[in-house]
């Protein structure tokens, strides 16, 4: 059976190499094949990019042809229109000569006439009733003279009329305004007599103003009053402002040490952090109070002692939370906890308070040791803080220390008995024992303060807090007292201005009279001067008639003058308008022969440069047509006498014949051909490879299937042979353990154990065991049975291996050690049995003792080993005296 355990191990170690390749295989065919598709996808992407590509070099072929083409009918279009213009230049440069000789004729007409003119004088002259025209020299110009002369002469006759009328019409206005002046001073004069009889004696009025301005005396002085009360009061307003800003800048700084204490246990604990924010806002939840985490609400007297408070006052502790109610806490725990999962501390302080407790001793005693107070005496907290503190880390009962303290540390040890206490940079811990009552200490250098270094003043707090109560108190009974200043203020103001407007008034009062009297004279002066400055307007009316008669007979003889002038000057411009109506028709027909030669040119010109430049543009196109021809043939690599091979041609009429539509065309698949980045032909290469390595790959992967196969097949037939005797085997052991447990009242059995049938390397035995009937059957371990019953349970596994597996002896050493005295018996009992067969190994029991009346056998010997501090020396041991001793003791047992 060994040797075909051997060889299923063997042949299984085979079988899980040939799996793993056959796996492994598998696995790479896999990813070969997806490799394979991928790289079939890019060679079918190559080849479509390659179907794009030689459309594009047919289209490029193409291209250069079908710009021939349209070039070369161009060129024919270009040819026809050229020969038509030669035929029309020719036309037009025969319809020049006629054109030429008529206006030879014209220009000999025209020269005549103005041969004519040139005898007049050409200097213009203008009348009032005639057009400017030129007139012969000499009586001409001198006529035209005396008609200008006549004609200013008239026009200064009438500016001189204009002047005497205006002159007539200011001096009518002034008389008019002299009047109206008159009439107006009188009314005034009326009016300003009536208001003087109105008007009281000025005597009368001084009583009235002497009363006014010593009314105005007495508001003065309670305004200066006034006004000094109020910049009293306002100094006084000032002065609390600024105080009460100086409290609340320092309740801010005191406000962002608490904020700074906040982000620290923040940083330390974000479940702390965030429990506290849902505290603040629920309190109303919680019947009694509920402290915030020790560390914020601990306020250091001194923050230099904040390391002797974090090194007694655990981590846990500084964040718990400290409730007055058991219920209250629960609450908080469900909702934290529970609901919202965060890890979170929380403490209840004691029902009777602690935070009155007294020290064991007062400071004063051990102020000789170097102690200067107690933690408690340290801090500020609330009372269910410093409860909790006293009861759970009596925090009024430890000292604290300096360094005098650690010098003399074994003295104050000795005569102190302090279980705790601090020097300046240690914590000392002193324990007595309970067994032999002798002291020991332990002591730990103090951490750096983490969570107290930033401190609040809970009294200066308060003390500000009540400052700014009190200064809002005053600073609203200032706004009350500024508030009636004020409105005093201003009633005394306007009784200030009703006093002034009534002096005032009778101050004008008393000065109206003599103002009336005065401008009464100085009016009555005005109107006197006025009355002088009278104006006869009859006799300027006379005046102004007679002058402007003489001017009218002065500028009728000049009216009659200028019409004999005038008649003259027709005569004479008769002749001349006719030698010019001559000239004007002549000239006429001149300009329109010069403007019909004019446009005849600029035809000619214009058909000349037509020609030109179709003639250019053919000779431009005849070489663009060579050019292009060229270049179509070498796009195609053809000669220059070859005509272009049947393929192109065919290839040629399935592509467009449109350079619109070719470049469309063209565009596009350079659009698509571009879309096919990074391939190339080693991808068609690699894909062939590929293929030919998954062919390859498949073959491999068929003979290790077969190969596997056959593993299993002599698997299968050697398990058979293997396995059968196996389980026969222990069957055999398991009846035989079975019979021990049964003699011994409890119950066992031993199995094979398979985890995994085809893992023949781990087939194990499996005994299970039930030494009570109240358990079941339980797999003998290290650790469900006792240390008695684990032996008891070997031993009889072994002896059931009695017969089975033959050996010269068997050794049993110290297998009675932890078992019970029935299981020691019975197991002792069964060892004899079975030792004492005929044909069964010799067995060695080896053991330090052996329970009194065990059953013995005659097969059986015994050997004692004597040592040990009481035993006799070897020269003093004397057996057959050992032996008379105890028969003789035996002798008297039974008398």
């Amino acid at each position: 059976m060994y040797k075909f355990h051997c060889e299923l191990k063997n042949f299984r170690e085979k079988e899980r190499e040939l799996e793993n390749l056959c796996k492994d295989k598998t696995n790479s065919l896999e990813k070969m094949k997806q490799r394979v598709e991928r790289y079939k996808q890019d060679v079918e992407r190559y080849h479509e990019r390659k179907r794009h590509l030689d459309l594009i070099e047919m289209l490029e072929r193409k291209r250069p042809w079908v710009e021939y083409e349209t070039v070369r009918k161009q060129h024919e279009e270009v040819k026809q229109i050229r020969d038509q213009a030669r035929e029309e230049l020719k036309n037009l440069k025969g319809m020049q000569s006629p054109l030429m000789k008529k206006m030879e004729e014209i220009e000999g007409s025209f020269k005549s006439l103005d041969r004519k003119i040139r005898c007049m004088n050409k200097k213009e002259f203008c009348c009032k009733l005639l057009l400017p025209q030129f007139l012969e020299a000499g009586e001409i110009k001198e006529a035209s003279q005396k008609c200008k002369q006549k004609k200013d002469a008239l026009e200064m006759k009438d500016k001189q009329i204009e002047e005497i009328n205006q002159a007539f019409r200011m001096k009518k206005d002034e008389e008019m305004d002299r009047r109206k002046k008159i009439i107006s001073a009188h009314k005034m004069i009326e009016e300003w007599n009536d208001e003087l009889s109105t008007v009281n004696d000025c005597e009368n009025l001084q009583p009235q103003i002497d009363a006014v301005n010593t009314e105005l005396k007495h508001l003065q002085g309670e305004r200066a009053n006034i006004e000094s009360d109020i910049s009293d009061v306002t100094t006084e307003k000032n002065n609390q402002e600024r105080e009460k800003k100086r409290i609340i800048d320092r309740i801010g700084q005191l406000n962002n040490i608490m904020s700074m204490k906040e982000e620290t246990l923040k940083g330390k604990s974000q479940d702390t952090h965030s429990a506290l924010m849902w505290l603040r806002k629920n309190k109303d939840k919680f019947k009694r109070t509920v402290c915030e985490p020790i560390m914020l609400v601990i306020n250091l007297k001194d923050t230099r002692h904040a390391k002797y408070i974090e090194n007694h006052i655990s981590a846990n502790d500084m964040k718990a939370f400290v409730f007055e109610s058991q219920e209250d806490m629960e609450v908080f725990l469900v909702e934290i906890r529970d609901h919202q999962k965060l890890r979170v501390n929380a403490v209840c302080a004691p029902a009777v308070s602690c935070a009155g407790n007294l020290p064991s001793r007062p400071i004063e005693e051990l102020h000789q040791y170097g102690f200067f107070s107690y933690l408690r005496e340290l801090f500020d907290a609330p009372l269910p803080v410093m409860s909790y503190l006293c009861s759970q880390y009596r925090i009024h009962d430890v000292p604290v220390g300096t360094e005098k303290t650690r010098n003399m540390i074994g003295k104050v040890i000795q005569e102190t008995k302090l279980r705790q206490l601090y020097t300046a940079e240690e914590k000392y811990t002193v324990k007595v024992s309970a067994y032999t009552n002798l002291t020991f200490s332990t002591n730990v250098c103090l951490r750096a303060a983490q969570f107290l270094t930033n401190s609040v003043d809970t009294d200066e707090r308060q003390q500000l807090e009540k400052q700014q109560q009190g200064i809002n108190c005053k600073l609203q009974s200032l706004d009350t007292q500024l508030t009636t200043l004020f409105e005093r203020q201003k009633h005394l103001e306007r009784r200030d201005n009703e006093l002034r407007q009534q002096k005032k008034e009778l101050l004008e009062r008393g000065n109206r009279r003599r103002q009336l009297e005065s401008k009464i004279a100085v009016k009555y002066d005005s109107i006197k001067q006025l009355e002088q400055d009278a104006i006869n307007l009859e006799d300027e009316s006379q005046q102004a008639n007679v002058k402007i008669k003489e001017i009218n007979i002065q500028k009728a003889r000049l009216v009659s003058e200028l019409m004999h002038l005038i008649k003259h000057c027709v005569s004479l411009n008769i002749l001349k308008t006719d030698l010019v109506l001559q000239s004007t028709a002549v000239d006429a027909e001149k300009n329109r022969l010069e403007s019909e030669y004019k446009a005849a040119s600029m035809q000619l010109r214009a058909s000349e440069q037509n020609f030109r430049e179709l003639d250019e543009k053919k000779r431009v196109l005849t070489e663009n047509c060579r050019e292009l021809l060229r270049k179509a043939r070498q796009m195609c690599k053809m000669s220059p006498d070859q005509h272009l091979p049947k393929e192109f041609q065919t290839a040629f009429q399935t592509i467009p014949n449109t350079l619109e539509e070719i470049d469309a065309l063209l565009n596009e698949e350079k659009s698509r051909a571009s879309c096919f980045t990074g391939l190339n032909a080693s991808i068609v290469e690699e894909y062939s490879k590929q293929t030919h390595e998954i062919q390859q790959l498949k073959e491999d992967l068929e003979e290790k299937k077969k190969e596997l196969d056959n593993y299993k097949r002599n698997i299968s037939q050697i398990k058979e042979r293997w396995l059968n005797p196996l389980k026969s085997l222990i069957e055999k052991i398991n009846e035989k353990f079975s019979n021990f447990f049964s003699s011994m009242q409890c119950v066992g059995e031993v199995d094979l154990h398979v985890e995994n049938e085809e893992e023949y390397d781990k087939y194990g035995i499996r005994i299970r065991v039930k030494f009570h009937s109240s358990t079941g059957l339980q797999e003998l371990t290290p650790y469900h049975q006792s240390g008695g019953e684990k032996s008891v349970s070997t031993m009889l596994y072994l002896m059931a291996l009695q017969e089975l597996n033959r050996c010269p002896f068997r050794v049993v050493d110290e297998i009675n050690q932890g078992m019970d005295p029935v299981n020691e018996r019975r197991v002792f009992e069964m060892v004899v049995k079975t030792a004492c067969k005929e044909s069964t190994s010799q067995y060695f029991l080896i053991t330090p003792k052996l329970l009194q009346n065990l059953t013995y056998n005659d097969k059986m010997t015994v050997l004692f080993v004597y040592n040990g501090p009481y035993m006799l020396e070897a020269n003093k041991w004397n057996l057959k005296s050992f032996c008379r001793q105890r028969r003789r003791l035996g002798r008297m047992d039974e008398q």
